[in-house]
């Protein structure tokens, strides 16, 4: 039952794609629930892409921020949430996939400094009390600043890189900082340029966890909502997310048990995710 933060760093690695792909991809069984959270200060990307707008922007992190100063943090948390389930083109159970959108205008990032340590400690409340899985997506500059508590209080945080040369020259100082604020930070490697998983260990100084296709086709339907190739469901990049969402699992689920002894076991989170 992990929380799990992703960065990015310049360059436009796929961070919220990859988020996207990887909630639609989750293993969820009965009962359970997956939230993505967009705490990129930069602002909301899935609203106005995967959703095409169609929700307008009455509902993300803004909210929170008055619900905070107001004491209804916790009832306005819920409020927010988007049910995104049977957005991969399946029939899921209703309310099992969330998300909750980020900020719709950069500027309004300024008003959110009290709102990461609340959030923080909402989303491990939900893990705990819940049973529910969390997935942050930190955008490329998240966890900055008093953002950083995000990334401190996840059970692992992963960089999505693309293994080309500029990506990867890009990340160098974000895994840096994030391995200061969060310590162990793993790789999820987006396979688009010429270096295998081992080059890119050794030149970031951090494990590969999993990987992704560079799949731009069946990219733009999470990024842009474009129309969904045939199969997509099976399509190269959703089994790919499929395999990588078990990795991830079980990365943060030995992390935190060297952390945390007292909670769940890697054993326990591979069952799990089976």
């Amino acid at each position: 039952m992990p929380v799990i933060a992703l960065a990015g760093s310049s360059g436009a690695p796929g961070v919220t794609t990859s988020a996207l792909a990887l909630l639609l991809s989750w293993p969820l069984p009965e009962g359970r629930r997956m939230i993505l959270a967009e705490c990129d200060p930069d602002g909301s990307a899935v609203p106005h892409g995967l959703l095409q707008g169609t929700l307008g922007d009455r509902r993300g992190l803004r909210n929170l921020s008055i619900a905070a100063r107001l004491g209804e943090f916790s009832d306005a948390f819920w409020r927010q949430l988007i049910d995104l389930s049977g957005e991969d083109g399946k029939a899921t159970s209703p309310g099992d996939r969330l998300l909750l959108p980020g900020v719709s205008d950069p500027a309004q990032s300024a008003s959110l400094g009290p709102v990461w340590r609340i959030l923080a400690q909402m989303f491990r409340g939900i893990e705990a009390g819940h049973g529910h899985d969390v997935l942050i997506d930190l955008g490329r500059r998240g966890a900055d600043g008093t953002g950083g508590v995000l990334a401190e209080q996840a059970d692992a945080v992963f960089v999505v890189v693309r293994n080309t040369l500029r990506c990867l020259q890009a990340a160098q100082g974000r895994i840096r900082t994030l391995n200061e604020r969060a310590g162990d930070v793993g790789i999820l490697m987006i396979n688009e340029g010429p270096y295998p998983a081992g080059e890119v260990q050794r030149v970031l100084q951090a494990p590969v966890v999993a990987t992704l296709p560079y799949a731009p086709l069946e990219a733009r339907v999470l990024s842009d909502g474009a129309e969904e190739p045939r199969h997509f469901t099976r399509s190269p990049l959703m089994k790919a997310a499929r395999t990588s969402s078990t990795l991830i699992v079980q990365h943060a689920a030995v992390r935190r048990a060297r952390l945390d002894p007292g909670r769940r076991t890697p054993d326990e989170a591979v069952t799990r995710a089976r």
